[in-house]
């Protein structure tokens, strides 16, 4: 659903004047200024007065406030569950019975100005397809635009997101890089991981802080399921490299850890509260080693089929 003139539904609390807009001005006045009882586009205060507005009306009508995620609505009904995520003006809703999203969309026209949207197929740069056997998530129209707006939409295809042993050398020759067309560049590409996470390793330096980036991952996403009505404490993450298993279940510190910055230990005590189990698992098996590693075209194949992941173009 798309909520129509979403702001200005929104009531301010701060005192906050304006000029009369030009065509409108008050002949008999024209110096005047006018009050504002409720937000404007353009106001600093307008999406935090749109947001108090929709959920105190959300919590008035028996929806609960997500615990992890502030713009997630929770309603219970006989067993049932309806979620709502807001993202500004634009709502996305689902629902375990289809008539609690049928009265929905009924409580929201009640009181406010909305558009009915159908199935969810497109958001923020994500595609869905829904399907017999699972909802699929691609940015293939995404990606299809990043290569327009830096024109490299005529570019050679890779088969792999990064060379095996590429060796990068200075261009002492070559022009100053644009900083800030790199940094769009770099910025496109991880909002594309959401759906892309094997481009995650030449997009970032992540094997540094993979294991407890994973980690803190893994207790949000916890955290966020007992919202959707789920448990799924005690997640088991598979570690190839016997010494970091023993380096996370030691909680004493030795030379070998002194390196490390603090922050990454946040991963020991996750593992103390059996948050998280760690286990063994072959190099050859290693899946997060898209995250971390280059592959030849054979390897990566593999491991991409190995977790299933699916296109749709």
């Amino acid at each position: 659903m798309d909520v129509k003139s979403a702001f200005l539904y929104g009531k301010i609390g701060e005192e906050v004047y304006v000029k009369q807009p030009l065509g409108f001005i008050d002949p008999a006045h024209p110096t005047q200024v006018f009050k504002l009882d409720k937000a404007l586009y353009g106001l600093h205060q307008a999406p935090r007065a749109w947001y108090e507005t929709l959920s105190g009306y959300l919590l008035s009508n028996n929806f609960r406030r997500g615990a992890i995620d502030q713009t997630l609505f929770i309603k219970d009904e006989g067993g049932e569950i309806i979620l709502v995520q807001i993202y500004i003006d634009d709502i996305i809703f689902g629902s375990t019975r289809k008539q609690l999203c049928k009265d929905f969309e009924i409580l929201m026209h009640s009181k406010f100005e909305m558009s009915s949207m159908g199935e969810l197929n497109f958001f923020l740069g994500l595609q869905v397809k829904q399907v017999p056997n699972g909802i699929f998530i691609n940015q293939s129209k995404y990606v299809k635009s990043i290569l327009e707006r830096f024109k490299m939409a005529d570019c050679s295809a890779a088969r792999t997101p990064m060379q095996v042993h590429h060796q990068l050398t200075p261009d002492k020759d070559g022009q100053d890089t644009d900083q800030h067309q790199y940094r769009s560049m770099i910025g496109s590409l991880m909002y594309l991981t959401a759906s892309r996470p094997d481009i995650m390793f030449a997009v970032s330096e992540a094997e540094y802080t993979a294991a407890s980036s994973y980690c803190a991952q893994v207790i949000w996403i916890q955290n966020q399921m007992v919202d959707f009505g789920m448990t799924f404490m005690a997640t088991t993450i598979h570690i190839d490299n016997m010494s970091a298993i023993s380096i996370t279940n030691n909680p004493v510190q030795h030379s070998k850890t002194k390196h490390v910055d603090i922050r990454y230990h946040f991963i020991r005590d996750q593992a103390e509260k059996k948050m998280i189990i760690l286990t063994k698992v072959h190099t050859n098996e290693q899946y997060a080693d898209l995250f971390t590693k280059p592959f030849d075209e054979a390897k990566f194949k593999y491991l991409v089929e190995s977790i299933g992941m699916m296109n749709f173009d």
